[in-house]
């Protein structure tokens, strides 16, 4: 694992304007399989069948089967060491920004509040007429593919491919990078745009730009520390946690 410097140290001491992007890197710690990895989430299946709205228009059942077995695999997952040093972190520094591309809910498991949700939420339900999104936590779901009280169908509160990401999340996670001293980039293949942009973006605004994770990544270069490591190993000794 990397050395961390003082200055690093020095800066997150302060605690101030701290904002971090995690992404699925941290939740693979918990047991969370990636999108790409073997066994992950798309082995043997088609994004274009199970997430995107013509893949939910041509076939609901298939695509809820798919993502009822997703929540009840994540649902047996629990926050890691590098979940709960976030959480500690932000309780100890309220302008702290937490920004993830996950959608398991670890962060808000862990005790994290104000987690800003780009691709949002696998256990909340939105209806395709109403627009409407709530929790649901049951696992499994009763019923397949499950209907609002509305009678229309409800889709997983996601966002899939070719959609857009949601607008308000994407304006606060835009702010943060901007306003950053130090920005964290963890676990994230800094590949999905927009979403890895917001490191470059806190990088032109003059933030101390940090990389997190096991490999490097196209953001490596520009960053001003690279540590090399699983995020449960680094962030409870970075942030003093």
């Amino acid at each position: 694992m990397a050395a961390i410097s003082a200055r690093l140290r020095d800066l997150l001491g302060r605690g101030r304007r701290v904002a971090a992007l995690t992404g699925a890197g941290i939740s693979a710690e918990s047991g969370v399989p990636t999108f790409r990895s073997p066994g992950g989430f798309w082995d043997n299946e088609s994004l274009l069948d199970l997430a995107t709205p013509q893949g939910f228009a041509r076939d609901p059942r298939r695509v809820w089967a798919w993502y009822d077995a997703r929540r009840r695999q994540v649902s047996g997952c629990a926050p890691n060491a590098g979940h709960l040093a976030l959480a500690s972190f932000g309780r100890n520094h309220p302008d702290f920004r937490l920004i993830t591309q996950n959608v398991d809910g670890l962060h808000a498991a862990a005790g994290s509040a104000g987690v800003i949700l780009l691709h949002g939420d696998l256990f909340r339900v939105r209806c395709t007429e109403e627009g409407t999104s709530r929790e649901d936590r049951r696992v499994p779901l009763p019923e397949i593919p499950p209907r609002c009280a509305c009678g229309a169908l409800l889709r997983p509160d996601v966002v899939w491919f070719g959609e857009v990401l949601p607008e308000g999340a994407m304006q606060e996670a835009t702010g943060a990078a901007r306003r950053s001293k130090v920005f964290l980039s963890i676990g994230t293949s800094a590949l999905v745009y927009p979403a890895a942009a917001l490191p470059e973006l806190a990088k032109r605004h003059g933030a101390y730009l940090v990389e997190i994770n096991v490999e490097e990544t196209p953001l490596s270069p520009l960053a001003d520390e690279l540590i090399l490591g699983p995020a449960a190993g680094v962030l409870p000794d970075l942030l003093g946690t």
